[in-house]
Parts: structure tokens; C-alpha cells; sequence
């Protein structure tokens, strides 16, 4: 508990996940691109001496998956240099390349720097839908020619979809070409409107719900495993299925903020992460709780990595759900739910208020 704020009380959950943004430089303008990424990497961003010093801090704290993101990380000359310093301190580096057009020299370099996994995008089952989103002629083509060479290399990879107005209709078809294609795991995003990503791409709440219900039953029997990102709601859509299923076993027992019996297909990990079991790390070292909600937790190059992250008010009062306001503050999901913050923030300014796209009633 904090003297300065007694009302702050908050376990460490040490992270599990950190995201780097090691550049904001790419090829491509996506619509809904969190980074604003831009073509010239930014002069202030980490040097390679910064990035050991971070992983260093880091692999002195905890031993996360560490995603090296962008921009397009492949578009930084030391990144494999870094890559294989992260993985020789024990972190489990991942790569999440951005539009790059992946060689197999580039993977021999990716696994000989002890990358063990790459995030691929794919927004559309087809170019048309593909390629309008991410303003790349091409670039659907590039995403099976990716996935093609990724295969063959055997590089495991990831499939990421944002999922908006313009690909809600093509999720199934984007469902089975992940399978096809040989992905270890389908992680599908519900948008957050940070960056060029605009509210007017959401989904209807109503809409949302159903989705995440589409998805939690495609789960069931889909032949790759299906995780959800930025929706804490699923966490509550699975509960409540668990409670359905169990309803004599758990009719005397309360809704605990761990989800139980749950398949590795029922995606979610508990409720909104940022903060609380993961970070994000931008290119010029400032330390938010997600990607998505633009407030510095603090900075690296001006206090030590497990300093800001144990001990921010921010992060404090993000792993704090008596602290959460609105609906969200008396729904008895809330300990696995508790709403997306970053979406709260980007639709009333305040990370602690109700979560604005959740249609769920049944408060207490």
C-alpha cells in the first residue's frame, strides 16, 4: 500500500508479456495503426545500447515473453543483435514483423538470434479486404507469401486480425484460411480507437457481444487455438458458459477472478492486462500499460524498468478492479472482466470509467 495513496492496494503480478516497439518505422499506413507508424524511423528512438540496457533490467526482474514489435522491427539494422542479446539473458523472444518482405535469410537470422515465434497480420481472406485496410496493393499477396515461406522454414507463426466493421462479415473465411495456412494460434484483436484507429470503425456493442460469442464457440471445435486480445468481456462469456455447463457444482460458490477448466482454444488470460501482467515499452523507452492506452506509466532512460512498474500510481490503480467506475465498478465480473481501460479512455477520457462497447446487464 502506498503512504501517498492509501487507497491504492495492488499485488505485483509480475509480467508475463512485454512489448517493445523497437521503431515506428514501416512500409505501410495501416487504417488502424496504434503507432501511427511512419516511413523514417524517429532519431530519438532507443540506440543499440539503450535496448541492451532495457533487456537487461528486464531479465533482472522477470523472464517474460518478450515481443519485439514495431513500426516493422525488421527495418532497425540492429535488431537481431538485440534479439539475441534479449534471448541470451532468458527472455522468450517473439517478432512481430509488419509488412516486411520475409526472405529465408531473414528466418535462418530469426532463429539463430533465438526468435521462436513471428506475429504475421492478416485482416481480410481475400486482397480485396486485406489490402484495402492496410492501403498496400500487394500486400495480401505478401501476408500468404509470408505465411508460405514461414511454413516451410518451420518457423512457428502467430495470425493477428483487427477486427472492425470492415472484416466482421469475413471472419469465418479469415478463421479457416488460418488453419489452411498451418498458424499455431489465431490472436484476434478487437479494435481500440488509438492512433489512426477511429470509433467509427467499432463494432456496435450488440454486435460485439455477439461476436465474441461466435468466436468462444468456434473455439470449441476449431483445429487452431483461438486467443482474444483487448475484449476482458470474453473472460466473461466464458465464465458464464463454465457456470452453465456446472450450474449444480457452482451454484454455491462465487465467480473468482480465475476462469477454470478452460481449454488452451478459450483464449483471454483474465482480465484487461495492461498494467497487470503485461506492458508496453515504446521506441523512445517510455513505459505505458498498453499500446493502446496512451498514458506514461514512466521512462527508462530516467528510472529502472521494476521501479516504474512495481510502484506507478498508474499501474497501481490498473490492477486495483475496486478502483473501476460506472457498471464496471459493481459487475460481479468484474474481477474477471473488469472492461478494456484503454477503450474506456478512448471514448470518455478516463481509464477507470465503465467499458463503453460491453452490452452486459446482469450487474450484481
Amino acid at each position: 500500500m502506498s503512504a501517498q495513496h492509501p487507497h491504492l492496494t495492488s499485488a505485483t503480478i509480475y509480467p508475463r508479456v512485454i512489448a517493445w516497439e523497437s521503431t515506428r518505422a514501416c512500409n505501410y499506413a495501416c487504417q488502424h495503426c496504434r503507432a501511427q507508424a511512419q516511413k523514417q524511423a524517429d532519431p530519438n528512438q532507443l540506440t543499440t545500447k539503450e535496448a541492451y540496457n532495457l533487456i537487461d533490467q528486464i531479465a533482472a526482474f522477470c523472464k517474460p515473453i518478450f515481443i519485439i514489435s514495431g513500426g516493422d522491427p525488421l527495418l532497425r539494422e540492429d535488431i537481431f543483435d538485440v534479439a539475441k542479446y534479449a534471448s541470451t539473458q532468458g527472455l522468450r523472444v517473439a517478432m512481430s514483423p509488419s509488412g516486411s518482405n520475409i526472405t529465408p535469410e531473414v528466418i535462418k537470422k530469426m532463429k539463430s538470434s533465438g526468435i521462436k515465434i513471428i506475429s504475421l497480420s492478416l485482416d481480410g481472406s481475400s486482397a480485396k479486404v486485406h489490402d484495402e485496410f492496410r492501403v498496400v496493393h500487394g500486400a495480401f499477396d505478401l501476408a500468404m507469401h509470408n505465411m508460405t515461406l514461414a511454413c516451410a522454414e518451420q518457423m512457428p507463426f502467430r495470425i493477428n486480425t483487427t477486427v472492425t466493421q470492415h472484416n466482421i462479415d469475413d471472419l469465418s473465411n479469415i478463421q479457416k484460411l488460418v488453419t489452411d495456412m498451418g498458424a499455431v494460434e489465431w490472436d484476434v484483436f478487437m479494435l481500440v480507437p488509438t492512433g489512426r484507429g477511429k470509433i467509427y470503425m467499432e463494432i456496435a456493442p450488440d454486435k460485439y457481444e455477439e461476436t465474441l460469442r461466435s468466436i468462444y464457440k468456434t473455439t470449441l471445435t476449431s483445429q487452431t487455438p483461438i486467443k482474444i486480445t483487448c475484449a476482458p468481456q470474453y473472460n466473461r462469456i466464458v465464465t458464464q458458459h463454465i457456470t452453465q455447463q456446472h450450474k449444480h457444482q457452482q451454484s454455491q460458490q462465487p465467480v473468482t477472478c480465475e476462469i477454470k477448466n478452460k481449454s488452451h482454444h478459450s483464449g483471454g488470460g483474465g482480465r484487461c492486462m495492461a498494467g497487470n501482467g503485461f506492458c508496453f515499452i515504446s521506441h523512445v523507452g517510455e513505459i505505458y500499460g498498453c499500446g493502446f492506452l496512451p498514458i506514461k506509466a514512466g521512462d527508462i532512460r530516467q528510472q529502472n524498468f521494476s521501479e516504474i512498474y512495481e510502484n506507478s500510481i498508474l499501474f497501481k490503480q490498473l490492477r486495483n478492479p475496486d478502483m473501476l467506475k460506472g457498471k464496471c465498478g459493481i459487475c460481479k465480473y468484474k474481477t474477471v472482466c473488469g472492461g478494456c481501460r484503454a477503450r474506456a479512455f478512448s471514448t470518455v477520457n478516463d481509464y477507470l470509467q465503465e467499458e463503453p462497447y460491453c452490452n452486459y446487464s446482469g450487474l450484481t
